[in-house]
């Protein structure tokens, strides 16, 4: 198969090429004033691409461009495929969704919820409800990160390791033993946190199936899909294609890459909640799957009833009442197993708007897709902009300082929807 290309004029499909246009107008600034090294972004309808557009360096050092075969880290954009090869077992009657995660994690047979106090002086009692599969897929577990910044136990997770990543020696079956044993943030179902719970589904995934996460990834979604350049690493060959992840460094006022893993080697630890790399035309495969109902290319990978069940809001509106991140981001979304999705377009005017029903997830260094099956749309964006690190994270993501990759995405999504039928 050939390179990624414009498939269909935009009229043909019901979209303005010029207002399309008016996303490279957007976002050539972005890295001509050097807050982002370089973007990605594709624009599709009715399964063929209508609107594909690159601009600036995947590496600056070596002034290499983006091309479109560049391999972006994902991040968390890695959940929305570890929840598919988990609901794939769903169906194959593996498990159910009110099931306790002990069954097959053992570790989390007795879990405890904090009460109160810090570090090694924490206060906990014993949880009442156990850890069920859904609440695995909904990030209602009690679970949490270290770069949260926000809570006693997020601190607990980062003295164990756990702030960007894993200790070098874990894989994920250790990684689970670890944070089983750490306090949950509150009872299990009761609230929404944003964790490591996909990570955990992972590690679901590889104990029913019998095989490493990114076996299951590969034989049962990867390699169907023609996901060619999707893994966990990129081979020595694959290297130059890579993007750098690069950092705002505010008192320098410049971009700086950020030393991260070189991904030329399988890692020990392959997390389902992020860590792979792809391409956007591999990952422009998976979203037109799942905005197909599960189906591609006359081969079925889920449901539609399953796929209709991922996007479909399982948070209370008290659940949506706290700030993701520290910014509104459940205003007008809700979030189903394993997706975002939109509930509200006009509580979601801050981020673009968008349509109802619209489904997608966005990755830690600025990655973003979303897929609306109203209008048959799907956008990609792609870059390589880390977020805030350290205890300003949460600060600098609430008052969106310097945050040009994601202060991007709701004009994109603005953009896009208003190229609809004109």
């Amino acid at each position: 198969m050939g390179e990624l290309q414009v498939e269909v004029e935009a009229a043909e499909v019901g979209l303005d090429s010029g207002r399309l246009a008016r996303l490279d107008w957007h976002f050539r600034p972005y890295v001509d004033d050097g807050r982002l090294p370089g973007w990605l972004i594709v624009v599709s309808r009715g399964g063929r691409v209508a609107h594909l557009s690159r601009y600036g360096q995947r590496d600056r050092e070596q002034s290499l461009p983006v091309e479109v075969d560049t391999i972006w880290r994902l991040a968390s954009m890695t959940k929305p495929i570890t929840s598919v090869a988990a609901m794939m077992l769903y169906e194959e009657g593996a498990f159910e969704l009110k099931d306790p995660v002990a069954r097959w994690i053992p570790a989390f047979e007795n879990p405890r919820v904090y009460r109160s106090g810090f570090g090694a002086r924490a206060e906990t009692r014993p949880a009442v409800e156990p850890i069920r599969v859904w609440h695995l897929l909904t990030h209602t577990a009690g679970l949490t990160y270290g770069f949260h910044y926000a809570h006693p136990v997020d601190a607990l997770y980062r003295a164990a390791g756990f702030e960007w990543g894993a200790p070098p020696d874990l894989d994920l079956e250790g990684c689970c033993n670890v944070w089983a044993a750490l306090p949950l943030l509150f009872e299990p179902g009761t609230e929404f946190n944003y964790s490591v719970a996909t990570d955990v589904l992972g590690r679901l995934v590889e104990v029913i199936s019998g095989q490493p996460l990114d076996d299951f990834f590969r034989t049962r979604i990867f390699e169907p899909l023609g996901m060619t350049d999707t893994d966990f690493y990129v081979p020595p060959a694959k290297r130059e294609r890579a993007a750098v992840v690069y950092r705002l460094d505010e008192k320098l006022d410049r971009l700086e890459p950020v030393p991260f893993r070189a991904y030329d080697a399988p890692p020990a630890y392959c997390g389902g909640g992020g860590g792979l790399v792809s391409t956007l035309d591999d990952y422009l495969k998976f979203a037109r799957m799942l905005l197909s109902e599960g189906e591609l290319d006359g081969r079925r990978y889920l449901k539609p009833d399953t796929v209709r069940q991922m996007r479909t809001n399982r948070l209370t509106d008290a659940q949506r009442e706290i700030p993701f991140m520290g910014i509104p981001f459940w205003a007008g979304q809700g979030f189903g197993l394993g997706l975002s999705v939109i509930t509200d377009p006009e509580k979601q005017a801050w981020m673009g708007g968008g349509s109802k029903g619209a489904f997608g997830w966005p990755g830690a260094f600025g990655t973003w897709w979303q897929a609306s099956p109203e209008d048959g749309l799907i956008l990609i964006y792609l870059v390589q902009n880390s977020m805030p690190l350290g205890p300003e994270a949460a600060a600098q993501l609430a008052t969106g300082q310097r945050m040009a990759a994601r202060a991007a995405l709701p004009v994109f999504q603005k953009i896009a929807y208003a190229a609809i039928g004109k």
